[in-house]
């Protein structure tokens, strides 16, 4: 297995060979990438040092798989020249989501699309993987109709420029501002700009990929999206109205058969999904399930995971183990 990693020394990509590293991915060659002041550098990785590189020298290497975690218009530029040599790439960027010819895969919901064409594969928003992963089964039982979705979201899922203006706003030191407010003992409803119909690309993007998962483009989806002061995972306040009607318990049974999905439903005793809770693990966290008293065959629902992992990096590993279980690498 020859593995190149595009944004080695970002945050999600440090993730990426954490968890590589974690789940005994095998690697026997790995290509580490990144921009051009850390060309040269090394990384350790599986109990080797490895140089980092530019993409070309990583192109010229000929990887059977690739994960890019390096921004949209790197993945824009490259993916295309590494899937050309019968690379497969697997994209953490928006860029190719919402390609009619590229599968946007969570494994445990529909990794069964992916053929051997598919050589660039998209990694969803780390916001609508947490959400589907507790949808998917729903809706597979009673039919999603509507869905309204607040996010609460770590400052992590900015990067690490992000993570240092906090810290530095909380112990009074002059910061370089990523957002346009402070960020500190504050909440900004807006991550990423602003689209001409007043939604941000974060909520556009909770509604146009939702409906790529799931395939179904009737499903109606509104999103609200706001970072908040916290490390850890993303938050998520759902409001699910369904066809058909639904048992509490049996969709508690539901959420518990889910493979990827960890059930924390016990308000009276203080147990529900919190960033805290989450944070390094792998799992989607769901609690405060509860009829909505103002509209029938209506959930409103507390979804929680950490970002970094499997809202980006574990569920890029994970499409790549997918990968190898069916020979495609």
């Amino acid at each position: 297995m020859r593995l190149a990693l595009a944004g080695a020394t970002g945050l999600v990509g440090r993730k990426m060979m954490e968890i590589l590293e974690g789940r005994n991915v095998e690697i026997t060659d790995f290509y580490p990438v990144a921009s051009s002041k850390s060309v040269g550098s090394t990384l350790t990785f599986q109990g080797r040092d490895w140089r980092v590189m530019g993409m070309d020298e990583a192109l010229a290497q000929k990887p059977r798989v690739a994960l890019f975690s390096a921004g949209g218009g790197t993945s824009l530029a490259w993916a295309p020249k590494f899937a050309q040599q019968g690379c497969y790439v697997i994209d953490n960027s928006s860029a190719w989501r919402m390609d009619p010819a590229c599968p946007l895969v969570v494994p445990e919901i529909n990794a069964h699309l992916l053929t051997p064409d598919n050589k660039v594969i998209a990694n969803p928003n780390c916001s609508t993987i947490q959400m589907v992963m507790a949808l998917h089964p729903l809706h597979t039982r009673y039919g999603l109709r509507r869905v309204v979705v607040s996010t609460y979201q770590s400052v992590t899922g900015t990067g690490k420029a992000a993570v240092d203006q906090l810290m530095g706003e909380r112990a009074g030191l002059p910061v370089i501002r990523v957002y346009p407010h402070s960020i500190d003992l504050n909440c900004i409803p807006q991550c990423d700009v602003f689209v001409d119909n007043g939604y941000t690309k974060e909520e556009m993007k909770l509604v146009n990929e939702t409906k790529k998962i799931l395939g179904n483009q009737d499903i109606r989806v509104t999103a609200t999206a706001v970072r908040v002061p916290v490390m850890g995972g993303h938050s998520e306040s759902v409001n699910v109205e369904f066809n058909h009607d639904f048992d509490l318990d049996e969709v508690r049974n539901l959420l518990n058969a889910t493979p990827g999905v960890q059930l924390m439903d016990e308000p009276g005793q203080g147990q529900y999904p919190m960033p805290s809770l989450a944070h390094e693990r792998d799992e989607v966290f769901v609690g405060r399930l509860r009829r909505d008293e103002s509209q029938e065959k209506t959930l409103n629902m507390w979804i929680v995971s950490d970002n970094l992992r499997k809202g980006a990096a574990t569920n890029a590993v994970q499409i790549l183990e997918y990968l190898q279980r069916n020979g495609l690498v």
